[in-house]
């Protein structure tokens, strides 16, 4: 019995872990509040006229942080659009790093964006097809017929994870090769800048965290069908 409890609580933390932690460095760094004098939304506008990107748009959303290719928005949660702290201007930065690959025609971000539409549209279907499953058994009685949806349903879903995988360069490369040279051109406080990477390498890591979460509704979907 103990092995199986220390095995689901590994589980538990390998699932969990990551996005814990990045919630924990967001949250570090959200004080003191007034450490900058601009806000992010200010500091990602700021940014953009700065590589000469104007017609780029800056908004606040309750999605979370990120940037839309389709849209040319760079889009922040409201503490870091009106936040002037320290992790309002380092996401900002990160998410005005996306849109700088954007305007440069980086690959990996137009696949990503590609993908992640199709992803987007297949997640639903799968969706909808291992719900279908029950009711296609009672109506059939053909379990070849509904392993065969599940199976359907399981990759559309797990394409997710496949989309999440794939972004993670984007993220690393929107972070330190886009985000990082920008700050330290003259906006950080020198002794911000250990930290300003452990914020950059949680933004970056975000999409680890849901990869995972996408792993484990797979688990979820596969015990509740296979009971």
């Amino acid at each position: 019995m103990l092995p199986l409890i220390l095995g689901g609580l590994l589980l538990l933390a390998l699932i969990y872990g990551p996005s814990l932690w990045v919630r924990r460095v967001m949250a570090r760094y959200r004080s003191p509040e007034n450490r900058y004098p601009g806000t992010g939304g200010e500091f990602a506008r700021h940014l953009l006229k700065r590589l000469q990107l104007d017609h780029v748009g800056v908004e606040s959303t309750g999605q979370g942080d990120h940037y839309d290719p389709m849209q040319k928005v760079v889009r922040l949660s409201p503490a870091n659009y009106d936040g002037r702290h320290l992790t309002a201007v380092t996401v900002a930065a990160h998410e005005v790093g996306h849109a700088l690959q954007d305007a440069i025609g980086y690959q990996p971000l137009v696949w990503r964006t590609r993908l992640a539409v199709f992803a987007a549209r297949a997640q639903r279907f799968g969706g909808f097809l291992l719900l279908a499953i029950p009711v296609l058994l009672l109506l059939t009685r053909v379990p070849a017929s509904a392993l065969m949806l599940l199976v359907a349903g399981l990759a559309s879903v797990g394409l997710a994870v496949l989309v999440h995988l794939i972004t993670l360069p984007t993220e690393f490369d929107a972070s330190f090769r886009r985000a990082l040279p920008l700050l330290e051109a003259g906006y950080l406080k020198p002794e911000d800048k250990p930290a300003a990477r452990r914020i950059l390498t949680a933004a970056a890591l975000t999409y680890v965290a849901a990869a995972l979460m996408s792993v484990f509704n797979i688990w979820v979907w596969l015990r509740m069908l296979l009971r």
